[in-house]
């Protein structure tokens, strides 16, 4: 007869876990003999090398009592239900860690694909990684609010990287945040900028369409003013041109377009 450590390392497992398949039923707990201790059997050593064995193969304990207790057909169909709930659970995992590796990058994390896709096209431009960050809270922001448009938004957006014009402006507003306050350079942002919304509206772009509220737009240009110092002077430069917004730049009606625009 053996005693509770010697059937355990007998099966390969610990006394703690034969302990708890007595709590649990799985194996069943022997009389104490006249001296006070528990013994086992071979019957014991089987059984628990049975119930090591499923378990090992990823059998829920749950479920361990009852292919123990099955017959050959019963224990191949409740094998294979199981192995049908592991391969589900699988790929369940394996989507969790995909997720996981997206949000590792960064920009995955409350972005779509082609939001990321955009922003590194931007990194390809040479666009400092600092003024694409803020692109990336914004875009997190615009995409929480037109979740079904915002692929749609985006390849406009890489439409418009096709304009010389375009990259031009980024790599200035990308090297923008370290000019001194009175940089003459913001004038020749104000300067493309201007060229882009003539084009706009003369393409029918411009305009309030957008699906995002006037309240959104306020906040949205209200950030992006707080987060460089040269926002609300290019802002101020602009609207005396004609043009009001950031986020979504329209007409001002009273002051019209300038008629000479700076050249290319």
């Amino acid at each position: 007869m053996l005693t509770i450590s010697r059937l355990a390392a007998y099966a390969g497992v610990t006394v703690r876990a034969v302990r708890h398949y007595h709590r649990i039923g799985l194996l069943p707990e022997p009389v104490r003999d006249r001296s006070g201790y528990r013994t086992y059997d071979a019957v014991a050593v089987v059984r628990l090398i049975r119930i090591r064995t499923l378990a090992d193969a990823g059998v829920p304990l749950a479920r361990v009592q009852e292919l123990l207790d099955a017959g050959p057909e019963e224990f191949a169909d409740g094998v294979q239900e199981i192995d049908k709930a592991l391969r589900a659970e699988i790929r369940r995992l394996q989507d969790t860690r995909g997720r996981l590796a997206r949000l590792a990058a960064g920009e995955h994390l409350a972005l779509p694909q082609s939001v990321v896709d955009y922003l590194d096209r931007l990194r390809g431009l040479g666009v400092e990684e600092r003024y694409i960050e803020m692109e990336r809270d914004a875009w997190i922001m615009i995409a929480a609010q037109v979740p079904h448009s915002i692929d749609a938004v985006i390849a406009k957006k890489h439409q418009e990287l096709d304009d010389p014009d375009t990259v031009k402006l980024y790599g200035l507003l990308s090297g923008a945040l370290d000019w001194p306050a009175d940089d003459p350079r913001i004038v020749e942002v104000a300067d493309i900028m201007e060229r882009l919304m003539v084009r706009a509206v003369e393409a029918g772009d411009a305009g309030a369409d957008d699906g995002i509220d006037d309240q959104f737009v306020d906040l949205m240009d209200a950030t992006m003013v707080e987060s460089s110092p040269h926002a609300a002077r290019l802002l101020a430069i602009l609207e005396e041109r004609g043009w009001k917004g950031w986020t979504r730049i329209e007409r001002v009606p009273a002051a019209g377009l300038k008629t000479e625009l700076p050249p290319s």
